[in-house]
């Protein structure tokens, strides 16, 4: 009996370990580990509500169904990330590409203030509460949606938009979109 217990004992520091390291594995092997899920990929992109942010061009539902593709970009001005990308977001506008920004949690004064000072890459506008943003799975700000002609979600993109993210996720959805 006790050399069952020690051969049991001896057998299970070993297995621990080998599950341990299968599941680091297949965890460093996963296509984009600091990828979140969304299940709204290739769904309809939700309703825009809120109110409209000082006098920017209103953001509608109408903006997401319109012709091309588009960006829809919930930031906020006390969000240190939404500054860093903010220099990308004013390239790609000057691309052409239409982006439609969701201030998001943020006072309309401090909103208008940000976008004064680092300029405006924004289409159209609309400051939001919580509710909406959660509808659009939204996990915090910044996050990116690319929305094609007919309002579906092609990508998400959660958390700044670097020259990385455009280069290697951005650009290519957007060709495939095309």
């Amino acid at each position: 009996m006790a050399a069952k217990r020690i051969s049991l004992l001896m057998i299970l520091p070993p297995l621990t370990f080998l599950a341990l390291a299968a599941m680091f594995i297949f965890g460093l092997n996963r296509d984009d580990p600091d990828a979140l899920p969304s299940s709204l990929i290739g769904q309809q992109a939700p309703p825009l509500t809120g109110i409209q942010l000082g006098n920017e061009p209103l953001a509608s539902d109408a903006d997401i169904t319109a012709a091309g593709i588009k960006l829809v970009n919930f930031w906020a001005s006390w969000c240190g990330p939404c500054r860093i990308e903010h220099p990308n977001l004013m390239e790609l506008s000057s691309l052409g590409i239409p982006i439609i920004g969701l201030n998001y949690k943020d006072s309309p004064e401090n909103a208008l203030k940000f976008i004064g000072e680092l300029g405006n890459p924004y289409s159209k506008s609309l400051a939001v509460e919580g509710r909406m943003a959660l509808n659009w799975g939204v996990y915090g700000v910044p996050e990116t949606y690319l929305i094609d002609s007919n309002g579906k979600i092609l990508m998400r993109a959660a958390g700044p938009l670097t020259q990385r993210v455009i280069k290697e996720k951005l650009m290519p959805a957007i060709r495939a979109a095309k």
